[in-house]
């Protein structure tokens, strides 16, 4: 139980009531700890894939750390093809490409080995295989129909928490849209957690993924349809996330800070999968569709505004969440606490060297109302913020997060 003081009484937080109905799916089999990649063709194997597509963020090819993917499947002997065509933002066309190669090379497991995009385009390759037709078919809720191929997740960046999530996100090429696949048979079925192959991000990819993590995590705890399980992973991912980024930024060779970072990612990962994410998310799919800003850094930059935002919606919970992210809230009052943890974010964000406004971004501050109007029709995210917005206010939130206007911070 987390307990802070304010003002004369105490504020407590205590997790939701028992008798709250939920659903959990859990699926994918984990492996955690450094060396675990060994056991990549082992996995294989026990899901009686015989000839793999790996499915590898180019960066992975650049840093030679690919030959650390590849060499557990050549020891066992294991046939692979190679796909490393992704791009930070991937585009519905990458997943159709790569499922046309598979398929032409009878590969009956994906492998999914780097951020977020490799991982998602890996899912699509695997529902394409046995569900057949295009990409942008399945975007939506719960249209795949069939089981894919087995899918092994290797994340190498501590972020998305794609490998135990039911989503795969893409731009749409034709439209400029982003959106998502969301639905059961995503869920890998194994993902390998191993922090030694974290230890090369670069400083700047190493703050936007951990952001992305943390917002992941947040947004999950405050989400409408947040419960008893989805609060005990997002409050263990933003303590892990927020003590260990810094260190992570500042000294990429730090392998216990490291290693939290990927834990408290897969954590956020599994909150997300259970409780949703919110407007943080919903805002952040334009600036990717129309201006190709990555997912993490638009999530960062955005995160302590709509947190600023959404405060009024659960005050209790971002008290809360303030003492989590570090600061002392003794002798305040539940709106003061809940402030500190808007304070706690953008100084988070500047340690580790997030641009302050969207401005930075050269984001085009007349693209703003089409922006908004976009981000309203991500409704899920919408549905599960902790405080309902109209237009107006989501073109507030962008304006303030342009000029870099927190009555909070300044």
């Amino acid at each position: 139980m987390f307990s802070i003081q304010l003002s004369t009484s105490t504020f407590q937080y205590t997790p939701m009531d028992h008798s709250q109905s939920f659903t959990v799916t859990q699926p994918t089999r984990i492996q955690f700890g450094v060396g675990t990649i060994g056991n990549l063709g082992r996995t294989v194997q026990d899901f009686n894939g015989s000839n793999v597509f790996l499915v590898v963020d180019p960066g992975l090819v650049k840093a030679g750390i690919v030959n650390q993917i590849t060499a557990p499947l050549d020891s066992a002997a294991i046939p692979y093809t190679l796909y490393d065509s992704i791009d930070p933002e991937p585009g519905l066309k990458l997943a159709d490409k790569g499922y046309e190669i598979a398929k032409a090379n009878g590969c009956d497991c994906v492998i999914g080995a780097g951020g977020g995009s490799a991982m998602d385009v890996a899912k699509a390759v695997a529902i394409l295989l046995t569900n057949g037709g295009k990409a942008a078919d399945y975007l939506g809720l719960d249209k795949i129909k069939k089981a894919g191929v087995p899918k092994i997740m290797v994340p190498t960046s501590a972020g998305t928490g794609a490998e135990v999530t039911f989503t795969a996100v893409f731009i749409n090429e034709e439209t400029g849209s982003k959106g998502g696949m969301n639905g059961a048979p995503l869920y890998p079925e194994a993902a390998i957690l191993d922090p030694a192959l974290t230890l090369s991000l670069p400083p700047q990819v190493t703050a936007f993924t951990g952001i992305d993590a943390l917002t992941h995590a947040l947004e999950a705890y405050t989400s409408t349809q947040a419960h008893i399980i989805s609060e005990m992973y997002s409050l263990e991912a933003i303590e892990l996330i927020s003590r260990n980024l810094p260190q992570a930024y500042a000294n990429g060779t730090n392998l216990k800070a490291r290693s939290a970072m990927l834990m408290g990612s897969l954590l956020g990962g599994k909150a997300l999968a259970t409780a949703g994410v919110g407007l943080v998310h919903a805002m952040a799919y334009p600036m990717g569709g129309m201006f190709g800003i990555g997912h993490g850094l638009a999530n960062a930059v955005l995160l302590p505004y709509v947190v600023e935002y959404n405060l009024i919606g659960n005050m209790e919970k971002f008290a809360i969440l303030a003492s989590v992210l570090g600061k002392n809230t003794d002798d305040m009052t539940t709106r003061e606490a809940a402030e500190r943890c808007v304070e706690a974010l953008f100084e988070l964000n500047a340690d580790v060297g997030i641009p302050a406004t969207l401005e930075d971004l050269d984001i085009p501050v007349d693209q703003i109302p089409e922006m908004a109007r976009i981000a309203l029709t991500v409704t899920r995210p919408v549905e599960n913020n902790p405080r309902k917005p109209t237009l107006s206010e989501v073109i507030n939130i962008y304006q303030m997060a342009h000029e870099g206007n927190s009555s909070i911070l300044y």
